[in-house]
């Protein structure tokens, strides 16, 4: 068996992954988010979030914001491989007004309570792609809480990964509007789809993600 832990993206829950079947010998595991502390950093949020790991070398699987949270995991624990989808490797591929933030910490004056707006948020998990399906999205998004979504957001802001791992399988809808393809750095893997694609591409997933795999097993 090879245990393969998949965490889902910022303020999603794991039934992203409902459409997931692997063929032997993977055995999918879900992670899911919990509070972080006051001031926690994703450093050690992420050697929190390691505890659920009950496996030796697992791959890791996340996607958006828990695709940058599964790198760092993979700095405290030994992992067989990384994967990330519709996510960034380095902090250098941020959008624009991502990295205005860094800066100008903007993104603080924006109260969180519009984000709690079902409809803003799902546009804002999973992109411009999915306005005709907006109730049928809404079932993904339960971490809705101001502090986490606050502490989430910052922690990507001012990810400050600026190198690129070479161990890193990256993952990419060709129509993500969360972080546009036009700023990734390479090596990264298009597939159709935007940033919902673990979802709308789940057929390409479960045929093609685990002959990927295979090399490292």
């Amino acid at each position: 068996m090879i245990p393969v832990y998949c965490m889902p993206g910022m303020a999603a829950n794991p039934k992203i992954f409902e459409y997931l079947d692997f063929p032997e010998p993977y055995q999918l595991f879900y992670l899911k988010w919990f509070s972080p502390k006051r001031k926690e950093s994703l450093g050690a949020y992420a050697l929190r979030m390691c505890s659920y790991i009950k496996h030796d070398n697992p791959i890791l699987i996340g996607v958006s914001f828990g695709g940058v949270l599964v790198q760092e995991m993979a700095s405290h624990i030994a992992v067989r491989k990384v994967v990330i989808v519709s996510s960034i490797k380095s902090n250098l591929e941020l959008p624009l007004p991502m990295k205005m933030a860094q800066k100008t910490n903007a993104h603080k004056l924006l109260p969180t309570q519009w984000i709690k707006n079902i409809d803003t948020l799902t546009l804002f998990a999973f992109g411009k792609g999915i306005k005709t399906r907006l109730s049928l999205y809404q079932k993904y998004l339960s971490e809705r809480d101001p502090d986490y979504l606050n502490w989430a957001i910052d922690c990507l802001v001012h990810w400050n990964q600026d190198q690129v791992s070479q161990d890193v399988l990256h993952i990419h809808g060709v129509k993500d509007t969360v972080f546009p393809i036009k700023n990734l750095l390479p090596h990264y893997i298009p597939i159709p789809g935007g940033h919902a694609a673990i979802i709308t591409q789940a057929k390409w997933f479960n045929d093609e993600l685990p002959k990927l795999l295979s090399e490292f097993s």
